[in-house]
């Protein structure tokens, strides 16, 4: 009660306009009091010369008037000043340049607390009371501080906007329904406020549950992070440990070699030796009786070497000579040949190993795959270039503009012997292997089959097995002028509508999608196929006849 009584006296002791305490307070002849200067400066820069009138009462003068100074509030404002009492509120309290100032302060004023949509004004602490003590106030409408009241008046007939026009979605006056707006469909703008409020509440809680939702996925996306990071740390270190137990094996296959071409090396050196020995031994006897017969041969006397002549012994054959089979450069090379062909062996069961290794490497995928595009430019954002393998390309078939086109020609073309060679069917593949979203295309010319193929598809002879579009292994589009027709092991779909010489070819190898495409100036879907692929896929094309050729375009 004490704090009560103290702040009315400040507020009796203020002045009107500046809010502060009285400064040399002079007393108008209605018995208001400002501060000399405040009043003063009021009539000078603010009233007419001939009608002046009082800030807070609104009475009128014909003449300025005379103030004269209040000497006992001057003295009261003194003995304020002196207690520490402030009766201006604190700085914080007027309005900024950003704030909503009250309306019916004048000098300085104060921020608004307060915006009545029924008066269109702002109001301060004091000057918003009468809206709470005065009956007449009750119905008014107060918001929170807004500088845009004045939108809510109609521009045309200056009128309160309550009422909200469906036809045309705006606020309007009631003036507006009996003219621009005149059979309309209008309710209040209370009305239309609630309903607003309902769907705009309805909308709040799709989208409150959309971010549980997502919250929820958000978590599940953590919990698959963690997964993927421990089944791929575990992956490696397995991984890790059999390449590791490879090596081991290769290292002890390598040291049991070396021991036996060691262990064979001193064997044979040992009995070459042994026969050598021997053989040293039998050239030392043979040189010992060759001087015998050299020395009977000098006998002079003709009796005496006829006498001693039969006593020589007989020369016995050699027990070696006959038994030594020398092949000259062929000693430990044939096991050289024997290791590098399981050198080769090994190469070629890592390389089909290592595709199917990462086939199941990017085959992990966790996340849904993109949609298959809509249109060329979205295709051409996955175009990759389709070069051809000469190693698989038919001897009929001639490669030309960077391995790019393919051409069947009247004579066999001068191609080395490879096993990944066509010897039937006029077939060639691509160099690269797709596993990715990617999209080429094929431009046709005669009686062609655009396909993909697994690279263990058969390749000789003219077998189903070996013919793109008639086996598990490949899938072939046929196209020859306005016709077309698709194949998957031994199975032939018609297609129907009008078809390009230049075929599209999608592929989603982790989606498991493969789609053919006429290719004009629009797309036209011919063929979609929806499976599981379980090896990486080579590009392919088979020519069916003399001067028919395909190109794989360049991506542009």
């Amino acid at each position: 009660m004490e704090q009560q009584a103290v702040q009315l006296d400040q507020e009796t002791f203020s002045c009107s306009i500046c809010l502060d305490l009285l400064k040399d307070p002079v007393t108008t002849s209605c018995g208001h009091s400002y501060c000399m200067n405040c009043i003063t400066n009021f009539w000078d820069e603010g009233e007419k010369k001939e009608n002046y009138h009082c800030p807070q009462c609104r009475k009128t003068f014909t003449q300025k008037p005379d103030l004269q100074k209040n000497t006992m509030l001057a003295a009261l404002v003194e003995q304020l000043k002196k207690t520490g009492l402030q009766a201006a509120p604190a700085d914080h309290c007027y309005a900024g340049p950003e704030d909503v100032a009250c309306d019916s302060c004048t000098g300085r004023k104060l921020k608004a607390i307060k915006s009545c949509l029924f008066c269109l004004a702002s109001f301060c602490e004091k000057h918003l009371q009468p809206h709470f003590d005065s009956a007449a106030f009750k119905k008014h409408k107060l918001v929170e501080p807004s500088k845009n009241l004045q939108e809510n008046i109609c521009s045309k007939h200056d009128e309160v906007m309550k009422i909200f026009c469906r036809t045309d979605q705006k606020c309007i006056c009631y003036l507006c329904t009996m003219d621009e707006h005149k059979g309309h469909e209008t309710v209040s703008a209370a009305a239309e406020r609630t309903e607003r409020q309902r769907e705009l509440e309805e909308r709040r809680g799709n989208i409150q549950q959309r971010i549980q939702d997502q919250e929820k996925d958000v978590k599940l996306l953590q919990q698959e992070v963690e997964a993927i990071n421990r089944s791929a740390d575990k992956t490696v270190e397995d991984s890790e440990k059999i390449f590791t137990q490879l090596i081991r094996l290769l290292q002890k296959r390598s040291s049991e070699v070396k021991q036996q071409i060691r262990s064979q090396q001193e064997t044979e050196v040992s009995r070459v030796k042994d026969v050598q020995e021997k053989l040293e031994q039998e050239i030392t006897e043979l040189k010992r009786k060759d001087a015998e017969l050299e020395q009977l041969s000098h006998t002079e006397d003709h009796n005496q070497f006829l006498l001693n002549y039969p006593s020589l012994p007989a020369l016995s054959e050699s027990t070696h000579s006959s038994s030594i089979n020398i092949r000259p450069l062929r000693h430990f090379e044939d096991v050289t040949a024997a290791v590098s062909e399981l050198r080769d062996k090994l190469q070629d069961v890592l390389r089909d190993s290592w595709t199917n290794i990462s086939l199941m490497v990017t085959e992990v995928d966790v996340l849904l795959s993109e949609p298959e595009p809509k249109s060329r430019a979205g295709f051409l954002r996955y175009s990759c270039e389709i070069t051809l393998d000469p190693n698989t390309a038919n001897t009929w078939l001639r490669l030309s503009e960077g391995n790019r086109k393919v051409t069947w020609m009247n004579r066999n073309q001068s191609y080395s012997s490879h096993p990944d060679r066509f010897t039937g069917w006029r077939q060639v593949l691509s160099r690269e292997s797709l596993t990715g979203p990617c999209y080429w295309e094929v431009e046709c010319s005669g009686l062609v089959s655009v396909a993909v193929a697994y690279k263990s598809i058969s390749r000789a002879g003219w077998g189903k097995e070996c013919a793109f579009g008639h086996n598990d292994k490949s899938w072939a589009l046929d196209s020859y002028q306005s016709k077309c027709i698709f194949f998957h092991n031994k199975i032939s779909t018609a297609i129907s509508g009008p078809v390009s010489s230049r075929v599209g070819v999608y592929l989603d190898h982790r989606a498991g999608i493969l789609s053919f495409y006429s290719v004009s100036e629009t797309m036209t879907l011919l063929h979609r196929v929806q499976t599981r692929f379980t090896e990486p896929l080579l590009a392919g094309v088979r020519i069916y006849n003399t001067g028919s050729s395909a190109e794989f375009c360049k991506p542009r």
